[in-house]
């Protein structure tokens, strides 16, 4: 019994050590990250015009930066030429000057859980604070004369706006006689195709390099949990999945690939996305890069061997870009219907990918059928604890077992006394004489761990939970608990200090685990029994700034464990200790004898 009951310490232990580091060392950093940015916003930098773009294989820009203030967004849009983007989920517009995407707000979501405030944006022009675009140009040499770059004025041949229905086309012809033209569709969500065709007017052959870069200026402003990957992010060919922090980059560390011929590469934040999928039968070179000539400046981009388009002849390029929110099953269709290799890894499943995702689908699959991811939480769980009930009844049928032999075993301490050896053979021997295995009740616990952190990553990484209500005061399931027992849940008329954001949920959860800790007989060792007691209460604490999805899922799940353990011990015969342990903890203590 003492041998099991170190193993729940042990596990305990681990997990209290993971969420205190959460809590201490995790949410300050955060919050500290978050100030510097917000701090760097409001600092007056220094723009740097849109000049040659320092892709894989050439050097950086030799013209340098042009001293000039940060302008407004409508100030940098309203000074250029542009087509407009109008659709049910994006508007803004591409600028003609270097064929950016430059400027586009995400229409289905909003910064706050009112659909009052402001629209996602996700793009902004190079000129402004937040500059963040995506472009795509050409590499020539002397004699290909200029081709499409950051400085290049196209001309609109058909289309006055780009909408699903109504596709736009834009040409440039340059000094040798080479004409670009360029096709830009979008289907009804966030992906935009670009079809280019180069047509060699020259008496010469001309050879020119695709590129294609996603150029941020300025981090997440709310930097998230370790759990989450934000920055750097492609599949390069065979090598599979390739994610790189800002932090890295910035420190130097190279982020060089080698060459591919399949493949995809751009930047992700934890509901969005930018990248670009080059045409994935030419090998490209790419990389991720920090530059800090005039405006620092993250970047990912790619360049594409040259190619070589005799007189008179012409050569098509189809790319993709996609821009948008990170929707799961649209980046899953995407993946299919554009054969866009691993692209569902653009959302960050984590390690327990294999139950994540799953998981996800299964909640999905709830939303879809009772119209509230809250109750699809509360089914899910309903259904993990069904797939474990063979587990959990072999757990609770150990425990019964055990308290069965408990007077057999009080006998084998008086007999052996102080000899350990002596005892615990005796143990041993009672174990296998009563069919009782003491580590059984641990593996339910050890193979729930990775089920509850898959659920931790699908609250706190899918946009589907983004903003999802549940009832009542809980109208952001991927936030946490917005009340707090310090100022009566909001019925005293002051703010309360972060770290003391004991909400409803967190009580309910704290309460819940009392309960399903007093359903077992109280640790004889001091020790244990003081950290089986104080646990609920530093778990209410550390669990107050998780997601309130995830917090749901708990209390939810303690009291599915409690009536699920009530049941199979009463099946075996087994007495419930919860009620006495309640009598004894709150019972008058009598005084002791003088």
């Amino acid at each position: 019994m003492e041998k099991n009951r170190n193993y729940f310490v042990a596990i305990a232990l681990s997990v209290l050590i993971l969420i205190a580091w959460q809590f201490l060392y995790v949410n300050p950093k955060m919050e500290k990250e978050r100030l510097a940015a917000e701090a760097q916003q409001k600092i007056t930098q220094q723009t740097q015009p849109a000049g040659t773009p320092a892709v894989s294989g050439q050097a950086q820009p030799a013209n340098g930066a042009v001293p000039g203030a940060v302008e407004s967004r409508d100030q940098a849009i309203a000074k250029s030429a542009r087509v407009s983007i109008d659709t049910a989920a994006l508007s803004g517009s591409i600028n003609l000057t270097g064929a950016r995407f430059d400027d586009l707000k995400l229409k289905e979501y909003h910064e706050t859980v009112d659909d009052k405030s402001p629209l996602i944006t996700l793009f902004s022009p190079a000129d402004t604070n937040d500059g963040y675009f995506t472009e795509l140009g050409y590499i020539g040499n002397e004699a290909t004369g200029t081709v499409p770059g950051p400085t290049t004025v196209w001309t609109v041949k058909s289309g006055d706006k780009l909408t699903t229905e109504t596709p736009v086309v834009l040409t440039f012809t340059n000094e040798k006689g080479i004409v670009f033209e360029r096709a830009i569709s979008i289907d009804e969500h966030f992906m935009f195709q670009i079809n280019d065709k180069i047509t060699n007017g020259a008496a010469a052959p001309a050879a020119l390099s695709a590129y294609g870069r996603v150029t941020r200026f300025n981090k997440p402003t709310t930097p998230s949990a370790y759990v989450l990957h934000e920055g750097f992010i492609g599949v390069i060919g065979e090598h599979g999945l390739n994610e790189v922090a800002y932090g890295k980059v910035e420190n130097d560390v190279p982020a060089n690939h080698e060459k591919a011929t399949t493949g995809w590469i751009g930047i992700t934040d934890k509901y969005w996305a930018a990248t670009i999928v080059p045409p994935q039968n030419l090998a490209y070179e790419s990389k991720y890069a920090h530059f800090t000539d005039g405006r620092p400046r993250f970047q990912a981009d790619y360049k594409q061997d040259a190619v070589t388009i005799a007189p008179g002849q012409s050569t098509d390029l189809k790319m993709l870009v996609f821009a948008g929110a990170k929707q799961v099953p649209l980046v899953d269709g995407y993946e299919k219907s554009y054969s866009i290799p691993q692209f569902d890894l653009l959302i960050d499943w984590g390690w327990f990918y294999f139950i994540t995702k799953p998981m996800f689908k299964l909640m999905d699959f709830f939303f879809r059928y009772f119209g509230n991811f809250g109750v699809a939480i509360l089914a899910t769980t309903v259904v993990v604890k069904a797939l474990f009930f063979p587990l959990a009844s072999k757990q609770y049928a150990s425990m019964a077992n055990m308290k069965k032999v408990q007077p057999k075993m009080e006998e084998l301490k008086k007999k052996h006394g102080d000899d350990r050896m002596a005892l615990q053979q005796g143990m041993m021997q009672l174990y296998k004489e009563e069919k009782i295995n003491p580590i059984a009740g641990c593996w339910p616990i050890l193979l729930q761990i990775p089920v509850f952190f898959a659920l931790y990553k699908v609250i706190y990484v899918t946009i589907e939970m983004r903003h999802a209500p549940f009832f009542g005061w809980i109208q952001d399931l991927s936030a946490p608990d917005p009340t707090s027992l310090f100022n009566l849940f909001g019925l005293l008329p002051f703010e309360v200090p972060h770290m003391l954001m004991i909400g409803v949920w967190p009580l309910i959860m704290g309460v819940t685990m009392f309960l399903q800790m007093r359903m077992n007989p109280t640790p004889p060792d001091p020790t244990q029994a003081m950290l089986f007691t104080w646990m609920p209460l530093v778990f209410t604490f550390m669990l107050a700034t998780f997601p309130a999805g995830l917090v749901i899922y708990w209390a939810w799940n303690n009291t599915l464990s409690i009536t699920q353990q009530a049941f199979i011990m009463k099946r075996h015969g087994a007495k419930i200790e919860l009620f006495d342990n309640l009598k004894g903890l709150f019972a008058k203590k009598p005084k002791p004898a003088e």
